[in-house]
C-alpha cells in the first residue's frame, strides 16, 4: 500500500507545482484542493450504451471529503495516509475537522517530500 500512497503523493504535489508555474506564466491565480485516502477500492466500467469508469469503496468518500474539506491550495491527507507516508513526506500539524457521515477525523495538509522518490 506505500507504493500506491507513496505514487499519489508525488502526484499531488507535482500538481500543484505545474499549477503554481502556469499561474506565474499565465498571470492567473487558479487554486485547486486535493484530497487523499489510503485503502481498498474496486474499479470498473459500467453502461451499456454510454460506458463510464468508476470507483468504488470505503476508501473513495474519505479522499472525497478530503478535498472538499480542505483549504485552497492545500492537499489534505487522512490518518491513514499520513502514516503510511510520515518517514518520507512532511506535512503540518494534525487537525481535527467533523466529516459528514464520518464524524470527526484526524487530518493533516501535506506539504513536501523528505526522502528520494522511489526508483
Amino acid at each position: 500500500m506505500t507504493g500506491h500512497a507513496e505514487a499519489i503523493a508525488d502526484m499531488a504535489l507535482a500538481a500543484h507545482d505545474v499549477l503554481a508555474r502556469i499561474n506565474e506564466r499565465c498571470d492567473f491565480d487558479i487554486q485547486m484542493r486535493i484530497g487523499i485516502d489510503s485503502g481498498p477500492v474496486v474499479a470498473g466500467i459500467i453502461g451499456e450504451k454510454r460506458f463510464i469508469y468508476d470507483l468504488w469503496g470505503g476508501t473513495v468518500k474519505p479522499a472525497s471529503r478530503m478535498k472538499s474539506h480542505g483549504e485552497p491550495g492545500e492537499i489534505q491527507v487522512t490518518e491513514a495516509v499520513y502514516e503510511a507516508l510520515r518517514d518520507k513526506f512532511t506535512f503540518e500539524d494534525a487537525r481535527t475537522i467533523d466529516v459528514k457521515g464520518r464524524g470527526i477525523m484526524q487530518t493533516r495538509f501535506l506539504t513536501g517530500r523528505t526522502a528520494e522518490p522511489y526508483p
